[in-house]
Parts: C-alpha cells; structure tokens; sequence
C-alpha cells in the first residue's frame, strides 16, 4: 500500500543544543534505514520550510502508523497521510 505523507517539523527553540543535534542525527539515521529498505519510497524537501512529501510502501495502515509514531522527531512534527490508488491513465 502507498502513503503520501506530508511531514512539516517544529523543533522548539529553546531545545537544548545538544538534543536537537541527537535528534537530527537519529532521525536521518532512522529514515535511511527505512529508504534502504524500500519502506520510505521517496522523501522531498518542501522548500523554504522544515517540511517534507514523502511516499511511503506498507502492508497496512498499522504499519505506517507505527512508523511515523515511533520516527525519533514524530513528537515535533504535524502529519498528514494520504493514502494512493494507482492511476489508470498511468505507465507504470
């Protein structure tokens, strides 16, 4: 099953330094992981902001959703999940 997932990230200022730079580490760490799998499909950069679209392939809805509960950053992050259907006018 495909997701689209939009991930927008609001770390708090007043974070310790030291944690934001953990957290940043653990979270790449974390999404590289997932990519080398082929669980996270595509990750995007949203210019401008703290902000990603990715595609996601799962078994099911409770997959991903323990996926993204349990990405080191889901505590700072607002999600969107958009689940997708194959297109008909499609090549692939």
């Amino acid at each position: 099953m495909l997701f689209h997932v939009r991930m927008d990230v609001a770390i708090p200022l007043d974070l310790d330094p030291a944690l934001r730079d953990e957290l940043i580490a653990t979270e790449k760490a974390r999404a590289l992981e997932l990519q080398r799998k082929g669980t996270w499909v595509h990750l995007w950069r949203i210019v401008g902001q703290y902000s990603n679209f990715s595609v996601f392939d799962v078994d099911s809805t409770d997959e991903l959703h323990d996926i993204l509960w349990n990405l080191p950053m889901f505590p700072f992050m607002q999600v969107q999940v958009t689940p997708l259907a194959k297109h008909p006018s499609a090549l692939a």
